[in-house]
C-alpha cells in the first residue's frame, strides 16, 4: 500500500564489510550512503496502471524452478487488476492471464494482489506444481497448476468453483475491498499438508487456510483459524499509539513468507514491522523489528490525504523505513540463510539472519540501483522473490526478482504528466551474495 504522506525521517539502513563495521556508530546518512548497490540484468516490460494498459500495476513475484531444465524456469508475478503475468528467465512474456470479471454490475473487478507457490501438492493424480494468489477483488483464493510441458500456456486455472470468500459474508462486503491481500504458502513437514496463509486488506486479521484438491482436478481451500495482530501499542512512555492512517483503516499485513525449515511465519505489518509466528497461528506472534516510524504519532488530513507527522520519541527500528514488504527467504542447504525485507520508505533491502537463535539480527543491506538509462533500479519496492539455486548458465548462482515501483524512463499521458509505470527486475543473485558479502 502506498498512503499519501508528508516526507519521512531521513533513512538510516547500513551494511558493513565486516563485522566491526556493522558495530561501529556513523552518521545516519553514512550509513545509508554505505549501503552496496547492484543492478539488474534484464526487466519485464513496463505495465500501465490506465485503461490502455488494462489497469495492469506490477505487485509480488514467484520464481518457479522448472527442475528438470532449470534455464527454462519461470517467474509468475501479479498485476492487479491485470491479472496475471508469467515471464521466462530473459524477462519475457510468456502468458497473461486476466483478472475476473466482475460478477455483476457495480461490483468489483477480479484484482490479483500476492502469489506463492506449492512445489509438489499431493493431489489424486499425483503430485504438481501450483501457483496461488489472493484475488483481492474477488475476496477469494485462486489457484494455477504449472504444467512446463505447455511452453505458451504453462498455467491452468484450476479453481474449485466453490471456492468461498475468506473474510467476507456477502457481495456488498467484498465491494467494500476489506479482502484478502498479503499471502504466503506453507507445507507442514510433519503431516505433508499444504496451507496459504492470507492477510486481510486495511486490517490486522491472517488467516490459515488449508488446500484441498478435489478428484475432478481442482483445488479448493478451508479455513483452520485466524488471528488478529495489535493495531494500537503502548510506548514506554505509557502512551497509545497507532500509525496514522485513512479513517476506518488499520495497519495492514502484506508481505509474508514461511520458513519451510521449522514452520516460523515472517509477516511485515506496514506501518508496525516484521512479526515472527507459528505459520499454524498457535502461540503468540513477537514483534521482532520495527520500522523506523515506530511511535511517531501523526494527523491525517482527508483534504489532502496525507499524515502530518510529530516528533519521533525515538521508539522505532534502525532499518526498516515504512511500509515494510517483499518479505522473502534465501535459504542455505546447511540451513542458514536470511530473511530480506523490502524498506520501501528508502528504497532499501534489508537481510536479517534466519536462524531464531541469532534473534534474527540484522546482517546488512543492499540497493538496486540503475545498470543505465533504460534499465533501471528498485523504487518503492512492494514484492520480491529470491532463489538460491542455479538457474542455467544465465543465473547459475540464482535469482532476485524485486517489484519496481517507478519504471524509467517515463511516457507521457498526453494530459501533462507521466503514465503509472511499474514492473520488475530480475538480479543475477551472485552480484547480491558478493556485495552484500552474504
Amino acid at each position: 500500500m502506498r498512503l499519501h504522506r508528508s516526507p519521512r525521517p531521513a533513512a538510516a539502513a547500513a551494511l558493513g564489510a565486516a563485522l566491526v563495521a556493522l558495530l561501529t556508530p556513523a552518521p545516519a546518512q553514512a550509513r545509508s550512503s554505505a549501503l552496496p548497490t547492484v543492478t539488474p540484468t534484464a526487466q519485464t516490460p513496463a505495465l500501465y496502471d490506465d485503461a490502455a494498459g488494462g489497469n495492469a500495476n506490477a505487485d509480488d513475484p514467484a520464481i518457479w524452478r522448472n527442475a528438470a531444465d532449470p534455464a527454462r524456469s519461470l517467474v509468475v508475478a501479479t498485476a492487479k487488476e491485470g491479472g496475471l503475468r508469467v515471464y521466462d528467465l530473459d524477462a519475457r512474456p510468456v502468458q497473461s492471464i486476466p483478472a475476473p470479471a466482475p460478477p455483476g454490475q457495480g461490483d468489483a473487478p477480479g484484482r490479483f494482489n500476492n502469489v506463492d507457490l506449492v512445489p509438489g501438492l499431493r493431489t489424486p493424480d499425483g503430485r504438481a506444481d501450483f501457483a496461488v494468489v489472493s484475488d483481492r477483488g474477488n475476496d477469494r483464493l485462486r489457484v494455477y497448476r504449472i504444467d512446463p510441458s505447455r511452453p505458451g500456456r504453462p498455467l491452468t486455472d484450476v479453481t474449485d468453483p466453490a471456492a468461498a470468500p475468506v473474510f467476507s459474508t456477502s457481495q456488498s462486503e467484498i465491494n467494500e475491498q476489506r479482502t484478502a491481500y498479503g499471502l504466503a504458502t506453507w507445507t507442514d513437514k510433519s503431516t505433508g499438508r499444504s496451507y496459504a496463509l492470507v492477510s486481510r486488506r486495511n486490517r490486522t486479521a491472517v488467516a490459515l487456510l488449508e488446500l484441498k484438491p478435489t478428484a475432478a482436478g481442482t483445488v479448493g481451500y478451508r479455513k483452520v483459524r485466524m488471528i488478529e495482530l495489535p493495531s494500537s501499542f503502548r510506548l514506554p512512555n505509557g502512551a497509545s499509539w497507532s500509525p496514522c492512517a485513512e479513517p476506518d483503516e488499520l495497519p495492514q499485513v502484506e508481505g509474508m513468507v514461511v520458513d519451510p525449515a521449522n514452520g516460523v511465519l515472517y509477516a511485515g505489518q506496514e506501518d508496525i514491522g516484521i512479526w515472527r509466528m507459528r505459520a499454524d497461528l498457535t502461540g503468540k506472534p513477537v514483534l521482532i523489528h520495527k520500522v523506523k516510524e515506530y511511535g511517531i504519532p501523526g494527523v491525517y488530513d482527508e483534504q489532502t490525504e496525507e499524515c502530518t507527522l510529530g516528533a519521533d520519541p525515538g521508539y522505532g527500528g534502525k532499518r526498516l523505513a515504512a511500509d515494510v514488504e517483499g518479505l522473502t527467504l534465501f535459504q542455505e542447504p546447511d540451513g542458514d540463510g536470511y530473511l530480506m525485507a523490502s524498506s520501501q520508505g528508502d528504497d532499501t533491502f534489508a537481510l536479517y539472519d534466519r536462524e531464531i537463535s541469532e534473534h534474527n539480527e540484522y546482517e546488512g543491506g543492499f540497493r538496486v540501483g540503475p545498470a543505465s538509462g533504460t534499465l533501471d533500479g528498485s523504487e518503492e519496492c512492494d514484492g520480491a522473490a529470491v532463489l538460491n539455486q542455479p538457474l542455467g548458465a544465465r543465473y547459475p548462482r540464482g535469482l532476485l526478482v524485486v517489484q519496481d515501483g517507478h519504471e524509467t524512463p517515463a511516457v507521457p499521458d498526453g494530459q501533462g504528466g507521466d503514465r503509472e509505470a511499474t514492473g520488475f527486475k530480475f538480479v543475477d543473485l551472485g552480484k547480491v551474495v558478493d556485495a552484500a558479502d552474504m
